[in-house]
């Protein structure tokens, strides 16, 4: 196929930054009376901040701090979190490099608030390699919603059909599915014969299992 452009997920894709989501999420609700557990957290993963947030509210609603105060506990925390101690996914850079070396445009599309984008690049020393970024929370909806992929594309100033996308979760995988880009599935050892990742058009272990040459 004729690739123009790539557009990567940030979370789990560019940066190991899930465990400190749960870290953060874990101290921060409990400050409210809630405590989270490994099994609900994964419901959780791929959505937005207010929606997380929104969760865990339904699940047992608070009074001595807002949804919106407690949203912003958690970025601030995470954010945090990012700068003493994230660490990039193996062979992110490399992929990069390669990418931006045959011409293709690169992109980034997260569900995470837009002020973490710059935060996790500068921390990676990758911030020169993206063409657009681009989060979840300037669209209606996030991440299975197709919308922040059409957004990034427009950016791009390309056709979804010539957009590679690179994810690691269901919910991305089928919003880039939805805009007809094809849909590159980076999954862990334990996730890559799970049946519901089939509708990704590539499956891969690590960045390297990527043929970079368009």
């Amino acid at each position: 196929m004729k690739i123009e452009a790539a557009i990567f997920d940030m979370d789990g894709v560019i940066i190991n930054s899930e465990p400190l989501w749960e870290k953060a999420e874990k101290e921060v609700f409990a400050s409210v009376g809630i405590k989270t557990t490994s099994k609900l957290s994964k419901l959780t993963k791929s959505m937005t901040t207010a929606e997380v947030t929104q969760f865990w509210y339904n699940i047992k609603p608070w009074t001595n701090k807002t949804l919106f105060e407690v949203e912003n506990e958690v970025i601030d925390y995470v954010e945090f979190l990012v700068k003493k101690e994230g660490t990039a996914i193996i062979g992110i850079h490399q992929i990069l490099r390669k990418l931006k070396a045959n011409g293709i445009k690169l992109g980034l599309a997260t569900n995470s608030p837009y002020r973490l984008i710059s935060v996790v690049l500068k921390k990676l020393n990758i911030e020169n390699y993206f063409d657009v970024v681009s989060s979840a929370e300037h669209e209606i909806k996030g991440k299975p919603d197709p919308a922040i992929y059409f957004t990034v594309a427009r950016k791009l100033k390309t056709k979804p059909e010539y957009c590679i996308v690179f994810e690691d979760s269901l919910t991305g995988i089928l919003a880039a599915k939805a805009t007809g880009m094809k849909a590159i599935a980076l999954l862990s050892e334990n996730e890559i014969h799970c049946k519901k990742f089939e509708i990704a058009d590539l499956i891969i272990r690590k960045f390297s299992d990527f043929k970079t040459k368009p």
